[in-house]
This record gives C-alpha cells, structure tokens and sequence, in this order.
C-alpha cells in the first residue's frame, strides 16, 4: 500500500490482471500512460498493476506475472481502473445461470471511490457489465461477441461499430488495439492534444484512426482494383478549409459517385460525407487547443464557413460550444488541477 499511496498528486492508473489476461491488452494502460510526461518532463500518471490477489496471475500465454496489489487495495486509491480482456469462453460469459463476478472483484468495486473512471477493453465489458457499471449506457465490445454481449446484457446500449466508447466516468473499447485508441483519448482528454501526440509519436501509433470496427468486420474481400480511396482521403484533408463535394471526391478518385461511395464505406467504415465532417470536427478541435483564434477562424480553417456551423457540428460529437472545449482542453504551461478530490 506504500506505493500506491507515494504521491497523492498524481493521476494513478489501476490495470486489473484477472486469471488469463491477455499480455498485450494487460501492457496498454502501461505504455500509454506511462509514457505522457507534462511539460518539466515528469511523469503524468502513475500506472500499477494488481490481480485479485497479491502474486501469481496466469496469463493468456505461457507465462505468469507476478503483481504486487491486490484489487481490494488498489481500486480503491484508483483515479482511473482498465481492466484489460482475458482467455474466456464468450458463450460461457454469455449465459445467464453463470456468475462470473468473483466475490473479491464485488468487493473490489465496493471500494470504489466517486468519480474513478472505469475502463474495459475488448471483452473485459462482461465484467462492467455484471458490475451493472454499463445498466442504461452506451458501451462498445469485440464485434464477434457484440451480438452475443447483447443478448446477455440487454440494458446496455451495444455499438459494434465504433472504436470506443466514452460516457464520462465509464469507457468501453473495442477489440485489442483499440485499447490504443481510448488510452490516448484518455491523455487527450486529461491533458490536450500536444501530450497526446507525443505519446502517440513515442509508441510509433497514431494519434487516432479514422473509422471504427465496422472496417474490421469479416465481409467477402471486394474485387482488386486499381484504385483505392486512401489517395483521395490525404487529398481531401490537406484541403479542409474548402468545400468539398462527393462529386469532386469521386472524380479525385477516377471512380463514379456510387462506387467512390461504395468502396469508401467498405475501407473506412462509415460514408465519405460523415468521414469529411468528422475529419473537419477533429481538425477544430485541434486548432481549439493549439491557437488562439476566433471561432469564426477556426470554422473557417476546418471547413465549416461559420462560427454557427462549427457549433452545431461540435456540440453533436463532444455536447459543448467551441468556447467550452476551448476552455476544458487548451493547456498551457501548467499541468491541470488534479483528478482526485482532495489532492
């Protein structure tokens, strides 16, 4: 517990280790957030690992960990807890007679303090789930057990679509490296988009995908062609600030309308006009953090034409006016005010 408790200012992580856990799932809170530092080069977050108990946990392959925290302990000193997927059978987690919530880990939640975030990745969404943390909320899964997590689960508002899953205090990924993807949301959250990058940059990934799981899905392979829609996305994002038609998108791409459309949402994931507008959202949200322009300028430099538009664009992805999230996310030289109550 002396660990755990060395420094009271800092953002500590908490991953779970349950019997099977995947080794790489189990090492992304670690990478990820081990390696945010703010601008005097210290470290951000504090990450440490526990199991039910204290000692050995088995893993998914040949090997075991040993951890040094038991759940009990370390959930309840958490700021944010990642419980990473573990070697299970989904049908078996699927069935309703089975309880699969040990007393240890009940307790373990008990002891949960107010505002700790709660964050699964892949499969591990059957534990939030049987913790009832998920009973009414948006929550994402692997899209091979999507239908399955369900059925199980028919409270919980499933999208086997995206690549997460963020509802505020409880975060939901999906399969394996998008594990990736919500930790460094996470940094971007806590600590903007420069941090974010960075880390990002060190672990050679990139600071966000395009897309979400419906790219992953298994759908017969499209007949080869010659040309693809990956040349037209770089295109289309070096020219943001300007209006851009799915017309002249097809025609960048040699393709008719209905096959640029086609072929894009079978690469992509989603259709070019919502790829553009997120594209675009994510492009102001950027600037928002990075300079200090008006939002009329922002708007315009992202491809929205006016202040009105970006509003509207920006209050239905995040749910606040550009002046709020400016606000929320634009960091300066000082790290912000810590997450725990009390620090």
């Amino acid at each position: 517990m002396d660990r755990i408790c060395k420094d009271l200012a800092m953002h500590r992580v908490v991953v779970l280790a349950l019997d099977g856990v995947y080794p790489f799932e189990m090492s992304i809170p670690v990478r990820i957030f081990g390696t945010a530092e703010g601008p005097d080069g210290k470290p951000l977050y504090e990450v440490i690992t526990c199991g039910l108990d204290r000692g050995a946990v088995r893993t998914s392959a040949d090997f075991t960990v040993n951890v040094e925290h038991a759940a009990a302990e370390a959930f309840a000193a958490a700021d944010t807890i990642v419980i990473p997927p573990f070697d299970c059978d989904l049908e078996e987690l699927a069935d309703p007679a089975r309880e699969f919530l040990p007393d240890a880990l009940a307790e373990a939640f008990a002891r949960v303090k107010p505002g700790t975030r709660t964050v699964s990745i892949c499969t591990a969404s059957y534990v939030l789930a049987a913790a009832g943390l998920l009973d009414g909320r948006p929550a994402t899964t692997h899209w091979v057990g999507a239908d399955v997590f369900q059925r199980r689960f028919p409270s919980v508002r499933v999208d086997p679509d995206v690549l997460f899953v963020d509802d505020g205090d409880v975060l939901t990924a999906a399969g394996v490296a998008a594990g990736v993807d919500l930790c460094l949301h996470l940094v971007r959250r806590d600590h903007g988009s420069e941090v974010a990058n960075r880390v990002a940059r060190l672990c050679v990934v990139p600071p966000w995908r395009d897309g979400g799981q419906a790219q992953f899905i298994e759908r017969p392979v499209p007949e080869p062609a010659a040309a693809a829609t990956s040349a037209t996305r770089a295109w289309a994002l070096a020219r943001l600030d300007r209006p851009l038609t799915l017309a002249e998108l097809a025609s960048h791409a040699g393709m008719s309308v209905r096959t640029f459309s086609r072929r894009f949402r079978d690469e992509v994931g989603m259709t070019p006009v919502q790829w553009l507008t997120r594209q675009r959202v994510e492009h102001a949200r950027r600037l928002l953090e990075t300079t200090d322009w008006p939002v009329d300028r922002v708007a315009s430099a992202a491809g929205f034409g006016t202040g009105a538009s970006l509003r509207g664009h920006l209050g239905a992805v995040v749910g606040v006016s550009p002046k709020v999230y400016r606000r929320t996310f634009k960091r300066v030289a000082s790290p912000p005010l810590p997450l725990r109550p009390g620090a």
